[in-house]
């Protein structure tokens, strides 16, 4: 396998440093029992090689291995015990990333919400009879899962069964176009079900089935999917997925596929990361992805081999990009005191202070700022980090931005500040901290539209009183002549609409077609904001530049119940 001395060293020596790292998540993606001691051995590998030894936190954990069930989901059960093992010992307060129907089938299983922003799936989930056991027995699909050839044979006598039938379920990976019986065989393995479908229906073989068969590791299965259909890189995916170092190894010599070091720290492949390293001796390029594995000796091993410390990825991400991406606090750290730049930006212009702005790590920032980090520094579209704080609610971090001098009023090069990025999704905290700071309240963007305008097309309504209060223009014009009135008329915001009327909304301002918000109520159908902008004296029979009134649009487009509206307020 190796090629040279040299490669064969930094392998060697990374594959024994790191040897209960590996072993551990190889035991993970490779798990096959249920049975409740061996699953405790995992358990004390988990807390022993990666809590202890590396301090990986046990909420990263929770979330790594309720994304890696979903390829191995006949153990379910054991993950979700796995998990509970976790939670009752270490009572996580964040899980940032758990997958969304693992969440749902941990709270069926142990009544124990991980995440409860996901609970508004519950329903989704409950309808749709997901169960941690799969598929529910007395099933085609469980007689597949189980390989249980002579039940599969009975469900096909049947005289309602559809050969070319599909399984459409979240529990699965590659699945949105659903999952047919002879790929669902090659995804557990199930030769006998596979050799039975093939012989009796010459059910094709898809590229799916061959993708699924890394997944499911059954060679018999695998030869004759190869025997059809060429592998591509989503096999080699599935591949690394399965930490088979062989299947890896057989993709790359025998199809030339090579390996993707994003995809390796995704399913957390260290060995197959270290094949590339040893396959191709480029360290920069390894060193640049190596903070992903959140292993501090790796990054300081690359380091001492004379890895470039602004070394890029082909994403223009550098190793303190990825540290500042995961809240990786001691990586960061041994990162700038090797020399690491600060300010250096990814594709998008992006520096690492924009990605602790967006995940609200407040720490990482304190460290990159009191390191120089250009406070103000903007991404390719103008955004600035307090621009990133904004837009995803990042409290903390936009304090700890401003406290450090961040230009309040930066725009971007649409010429949105901050403030618009808070009323955007309502933000009131974030746009009450801006505020006080001395945020301009009607700052226009390009096309004219202030905070409050996108605080009403957003219907945030929160935020518009919030902005209201602090001296916010109701009646300013967005360079078309809107105001955003005219937006609440046009998406049928009610309350908007009331906030906005009830403190001094000109009710018949005209755009620069001549509309007034009744006409854009009568054309976007928006009946009860038309009926709000009636009662608080709206001119039924005012007209557009083209001597268009509100009847003529509710009457063209057919809305009856809006002409009705209008026609029974023309006289009043």
């Amino acid at each position: 396998m190796f090629k040279g001395e040299i490669n064969q060293t930094h392998y060697d020596k990374l594959m024994e440093i790191f040897a209960g790292y590996s072993d551990v998540y190889n035991a993970l993606y490779r798990l096959k029992t249920n049975n409740e001691e061996k699953l405790n051995e995992i358990y004390k590998k988990i807390k022993q090689n990666l809590i202890d030894s590396y301090q990986i936190s046990p909420g990263e954990i929770i979330d790594k291995i309720s994304e890696l069930s979903i390829y191995n989901n006949r153990y379910m059960k054991s993950y979700l015990a796995i998990v509970k093992q976790i939670v009752d010992e270490y009572h996580p307060n964040q899980v940032n990333n758990i997958n969304m129907v693992f969440n749902y089938l941990f709270y069926k299983e142990y009544d124990i919400v991980l995440k409860r922003i996901w609970e508004k799936s519950y329903n989704d989930f409950e309808d749709a009879h997901y169960s941690s056991d799969i598929h529910h027995q007395n099933t085609i699909h469980r007689s597949i899962m189980d390989d249980d050839k002579m039940s599969l044979i009975n469900f096909t006598e049947r005289e309602a069964f559809d050969k070319n039938q599909k399984l459409k379920s979240v529990l699965y990976p590659f699945s949105k176009r659903g999952i047919s019986l002879l790929e669902l065989c090659c995804y557990h393995g199930s030769v006998d079900c596979f050799k039975f479908l093939r012989t009796k229906f010459q059910s094709e073989i898809t590229p799916n089935c061959l993708r699924y068969s890394f997944l499911g590791g059954n060679p018999d299965i695998m030869n004759e999917c190869l025997k059809v259909q060429k592998p591509d890189k989503i096999c080699m995916e599935c591949a690394i997925i399965s930490h088979n170092i062989d299947f890896v190894t057989f993709l790359m010599n025998e199809y030339n596929i090579k390996i993707d070091l994003e995809l390796c720290y995704k399913y957390d492949n260290l060995q197959s990361f270290l094949v590339y390293l040893d396959q191709t001796n480029d360290i920069n390029t390894c060193f640049a992805y190596s903070p992903n594995f959140h292993l501090s000796s790796l990054l300081e091993y690359f380091i001492s081999n004379g890895a470039d410390i602004n070394a890029k990825t082909k994403d223009g991400r550098t190793p303190l990009h990825y540290a500042a991406l995961h809240n990786y606090k001691e990586i960061a750290k041994i990162l700038i005191s090797n020399g690491a730049d600060i300010n250096v930006k990814d594709e998008n212009g992006a520096t690492h202070l924009h990605y602790a702005a967006l995940y609200n790590y407040k720490e990482i920032a304190k460290i990159l700022i009191s390191n120089g980090a250009d406070i103000n520094a903007k991404t390719e579209n103008g955004a600035t980090h307090l621009h990133y704080a904004a837009l995803y609610n990042s409290k903390e971090t936009a304090e700890i931005l401003i406290s450090n001098g961040a230009d309040i009023n930066a725009k971007t090069k649409d010429g949105e500040t901050s403030l618009h990025y808070a009323a955007l999704h309502n933000y009131k905290e974030i746009a009450e901290i801006l505020i006080s700071n001395g945020a301009d309240i009607n700052a226009k963007t390009k096309d004219g539209e202030t905070s409050l305008h996108y605080a009403a097309f957003h219907n945030s309504k929160e935020t518009a009183e919030i902005l209201i209060s602090n001296g916010a223009d109701i009646n300013a014009k967005t360079k078309d002549g809107r105001t955003p009135l005219h937006y609440a008329a046009l998406h049928n915001y009610k309350e908007i609409a009331k906030i906005l009327i009830s403190n001094g909304a000109d009710i018949n301002v005209k755009d620069e077609n001549g509309a007034t918000h009744l006409h854009y109520a009568a054309l976007y159908n928006s009946k009860e904001t038309a009926e709000i902008l009636i009662s608080n004296g709206a001119d039924i029979n005012a007209k557009t530049k083209d001597g268009e009134t509100s009847l003529y649009y509710a009457s063209f487009y057919n809305y009856k119940e809006m002409a009705e509206i209008l026609n029974s307020n023309k006289t009043k």
